[in-house]
């Protein structure tokens, strides 16, 4: 039998993904499940296109194509540095100065992307909320009748959904990696082994947790980012009040009133606040996107189990 490093080319399926993913052990989850799920859908069409020939036939053809699992994973080890690359924001060529990093957040893409985040998560931590709590709300309630059992499962598996769709928008706006593909399970498995891994998997748990938390969150996202930017850009426009000679640019502080339009020192002072506290808010962004990539991966994503 031919072998590939060593070690004997796989007959089956499992024993293919088997070999992939412990290639791949040390790897990426995010990257694993795709590699996985990619496979599998290459492997089992291509068993389906020749029907009339063995599986292990089948499998060692595909192995000089696709090729074996071995060169499988490291294709996808040197496709994942250039996505790394991609999703990484440019690096300055030398160590900026303090300045320079507190300043240099305005050229940091992922800045941008973690500011609509916080803005976009109020609306999606509602809806994820709403749909968890209906859900299973529902399904809980239906589970003495024969029609509550298919409506659990279905909300089990759009919770996977949700999950891989939050995967994309976190993986798009705060450049986290995270699965392009849906969790990999065995096909081969019965239905009720199957049904029974989607309540024994902690993931669908987690998943669930997260979305639930994304109210709480997505409502302290988006107070901080608007309560934020809405003083910087107030402090920064009382010079434009001030030339243009309209009052009413002023704070109140326990009785004390004092008018930022109504001189220019004070204009100019507020100018240089609401700039420090612009380019605060901006770090506080990108703070919270890293943050927030942390927590989706380690809820969102696991290693495949075969």
């Amino acid at each position: 039998m031919n072998a590939t490093l060593g070690r004997p080319l796989p007959t089956t399926i499992p024993q293919y993904l088997e070999q992939l993913r412990d290639a791949l052990r040390d790897a990426d989850p995010a990257m694993v499940q795709d590699a996985l799920y990619d496979a599998e859908e290459y492997l089992r069409s291509e068993l389906a296109e020749q029907a009339g020939r063995d599986e292990a036939e089948v499998i060692a053809a595909v192995a000089g194509s696709y090729g074996a699992p071995e060169e499988v994973a490291d294709i996808y080890r040197q496709t994942e540095v250039t996505v790394n690359r991609a999703l990484q924001a440019p690096r300055p060529p030398r160590r900026p100065s303090l300045a320079g990093r507190f300043f240099g957040v305005v050229a940091d893409p992922h800045t941008y992307g973690s500011l609509f985040y916080m803005l976009l998560s109020l609306a999606t931590g509602v809806f994820y909320f709403t749909w968890v709590v209906t859900g299973a709300s529902l399904s809980a309630g239906l589970l003495v009748l024969i029609v509550g059992v298919p409506l659990l499962l279905l909300f089990l598996m759009s919770v996977r959904l949700l999950a891989l769709v939050e995967g994309r928008i976190v993986e798009v706006l705060l450049g986290q990696r995270m699965p392009r593909r849906p969790l990999y399970t065995q096909r081969d498995k019965s239905w009720l082994k199957r049904i029974g891994e989607l309540f024994t998997d902690g993931r669908t748990w987690t998943a669930t947790a997260y979305l639930l938390l994304m109210l709480p969150l997505g409502t302290a996202y988006f107070t901080a980012v608007v309560t934020l930017l809405s003083l910087s850009l107030s402090l920064l426009l009382v010079p434009v009040a001030a030339l243009l000679g309209f009052g009413g640019a002023s704070i109140h502080l326990q009785g004390l009133y004092v008018d930022l339009a109504g001189s220019w020192w004070l204009a100019s002072l507020s100018f240089l606040v609401g700039v420090v506290l612009l380019f605060v808010s901006l770090h506080v962004a990108r703070l919270v996107g890293r943050f927030h990539g942390w927590l989706a991966k380690h809820l969102l994503v696991r290693s495949p189990v075969l």
